[in-house]
Formats: structure tokens, sequence, C-alpha cells
């Protein structure tokens, strides 16, 4: 046999783009048809790989820079043969996290809640949503904030609450900062004297946390 002779589903890519915005975590979306918001994504065209069409499609359909999308990680394929109600479409979900500030000022950013997107996705998109911010945990439960959401410099305080945004959870202080110590190098410099005490900054060390205790302690930190 031929493989013509067999059934031919069109192929999509589609990305999950995870920020940090208003000291909560948002998901990027853009309008799909009849105006509901979506994940960026476009088909496949032939002689096109996957990771390029999912660049693609945030650079035009987004207006994410080049820089950025080069970050794109892939998540899983989502096969559901009903998915998509123009056809038989398979999806390959991508996932990329990048600082508010990289992003286009006019970006349509839905909160995140209880790990997906708190409005309804197109399609499956938000099945994807749930995907991408399982695996960001695990890489912030790794490193301290490998995606750099937070600016170069930064307070403890600052990094608690942008895992209490991640986990969505909160955090004793004392012991969220002993979980992370391993990941910070301090700077030797302060915030600036406002309305409290300044505080020390800190700057990532780069170096893995230590993977059993800090894994359970951000999951379940009672």
């Amino acid at each position: 046999m031929a493989l013509t002779d067999y059934p031919r589903p069109s192929v999509a890519v589609d990305t999950a783009v995870l920020t940090f915005d208003d000291n909560r975590l948002a998901v990027l979306a853009v309008h799909g048809p009849g105006g509901a918001p979506v994940l960026p994504g476009k088909f496949l065209r032939q002689g096109k790989r996957l990771r390029e069409a999912a660049s693609d499609a945030l650079t035009e359909k987004a207006g994410l820079r080049t820089d950025v999308v080069e970050q794109i990680e892939e998540l899983a394929m989502f096969d559901d043969p009903n998915r998509d109600d123009r056809g038989w479409v398979l999806s390959m979900a991508h996932t990329v996290a990048v600082p508010r500030d990289r992003l286009p000022d006019d970006a349509i950013l839905i909160p995140v809640i209880q790990g997906a997107a708190r409005e309804a996705l197109g399609y499956d998109h938000n099945a994807m949503v749930v995907r991408a911010v399982t695996h960001l945990r695990s890489r912030y439960a790794e490193k301290v904030d490998p995606a750099h959401f937070l600016g170069d410099m930064f307070t403890v305080l600052d990094l608690r609450r942008l895992y209490e945004a991640i986990f969505e959870r909160r955090f004793p202080k004392d012991t969220f900062r002993r979980h992370v110590l391993d990941g910070l190098l301090s700077t030797g410099e302060t915030t600036v004297a406002g309305r409290g005490r300044p505080a020390e900054l800190f700057r990532r060390s780069g170096s893995a946390l230590p993977p059993t205790a800090v894994a359970a302690f951000l999951h379940n930190p009672r």
C-alpha cells in the first residue's frame, strides 16, 4: 500500500506563552475564529519543522521577537480526533516563559487560576496551558527563577511572591528563604530606603536547588 492510501490529518502547532504580570502568572492569548481567545498557533506547511512553525506563529500572530521564541520547548501532541470542529487536526503543543517587558505592550494576558487559564480558551488550549504550568513549576523547583521573570537583582520577598504566584500557595517566609538560599548570591546591595527597612538584593547563582526537599516544600509547604 502507498502512503496516499491512508487518510492524512492536518498538523498544527500551538504555544502557551507564560509570563508574570501584576504579581500573578498569566498566559498570552490571541483572537481566534469568532473572536474567542486561543493560544497563538498555525498549521504546519510543507518543508517546515514543528519548532519553526511555532516560532513563526509567535512572531506573526503574537508580535514576539525572534530572540524570545528561541526558548520554545515542546510539551505534548494533542491528538483527539474531535479536538477541532474544522476537521481532523493534530496539534503539537509548545511552551515558552517570557518576562513581561519582552512581550508587546498590548498583549492579551489571561490570568492563570488553579493551574489553568481563567477564561475558556478555544479548542483544547486550556489543557495545553495546564501542561505548560506543570512544566514551569517543575523548572522552578530545580532552579531559582530560571525564566528570569524578575530582574537581574531582587529581594527574597520579590522571589517569594513570584513563587507564590506560580505555585498558587503561600510560603512561610523563613522556610522559603532557607529552601532557596542555595540558588542565590548576595549582591552586597540593598533596596533604597522608603516606607520600610532596606532589604538585601540577590542575584541568581545558577546552582540547582536541592531536589527532594525543595520540590516537596514547594508543592506542599505545610
